[in-house]
């Protein structure tokens, strides 16, 4: 369906002429301008948000990418969901609630589909940083040289086909040539929609939102224990500190 409508693009000219020359140096995409990264601004404490960031997960990302170190029965307990709940819901793979979020595709079948087997996902949020995965899937761009027919401003010929275009819609991306210090190069503008998706923009970048949020909450599923955890400690090392203190104090005062 991409392709085919890939090709309509290209018949009605809509590819222009900045995204030409961007095709022919891809490497220079994610290097002109950073005005097209936005921070996540993602939260983890947010349950309804890791709630909907894993019905997306689910139906968008575990066709071709596992979270194997993560098991149903934790999203059941970490994101107040009952077990079965979780096995209605999110449990399309696997057979019981204590099982990892594998999928069935073989590597070699993926490096063969794709040219690379797609990666597990479980600490990718740890590996690239949230507002990275947020910009990535933001930024997809009709790209016809490409086996997918798409491109990607933040990872320069992904592998990746752009799996939320029907979501998203697809957009072209505008680059232009500039000149600094007698070194001409190609810098990104803009985007230009091509097509609308489902989703409105506001929409799509929330639900992407909620995507990565669920990334980042798999990636250290104990970050909010840890963090209040740290708190308690540093409150006690303050207290602790005035006593200890107070105690040198009495014990010196009389030391000349």
């Amino acid at each position: 369906m991409v392709s085919h409508l890939l090709s309509k693009f290209l018949h009605s000219g809509l590819v222009t002429l900045a995204g030409a020359l961007a095709l022919a140096g891809p490497a220079l995409a994610a290097g002109g301008g950073g005005s097209f990264q936005q921070p996540a601004n993602n939260d983890v404490s947010n349950v309804a948000s890791l709630q909907r960031g894993a019905r997306n997960f689910v139906n968008y990302c575990q066709g071709c990418h596992s979270a194997k170190y993560v098991r149903y029965n934790q999203l059941a307990r970490d994101l107040g969901m009952t077990e079965e709940q979780v096995i209605g819901n999110l449990m399309f793979g696997a057979a019981k609630p204590t099982e990892t979020m594998d999928i069935a595709m073989r590597p070699a079948d993926g490096l063969r589909w794709f040219g690379i087997a797609p990666p597990d996902l479980s600490l990718i949020a740890r590996s690239k940083g949230a507002n990275y995965l947020y910009n990535y899937l933001r930024t997809f761009y009709v790209d016809p040289k490409r086996p997918a027919g798409v491109n990607n401003l933040m990872l320069p010929n992904s592998a990746m086909p752009h799996v939320l275009w029907d979501l998203q819609g697809l957009q072209t991306a505008v680059f232009e040539e500039e000149e600094h210090n007698g070194v001409r190069q190609v810098v990104f503008r803009k985007f230009e929609q091509v097509s609308p998706g489902k989703l409105s923009p506001g929409e799509y970048d929330e639900f992407v939102r909620d995507t990565v949020n669920f990334l980042d909450y798999i990636a250290e599923p104990m970050k909010l224990k840890r963090q209040s955890l740290g708190i308690l400690v540093i409150a006690f090392l303050l207290v602790f500190g005035i006593f200890a203190y107070l105690l040198k104090q009495e014990i010196w005062k009389d030391v000349k």
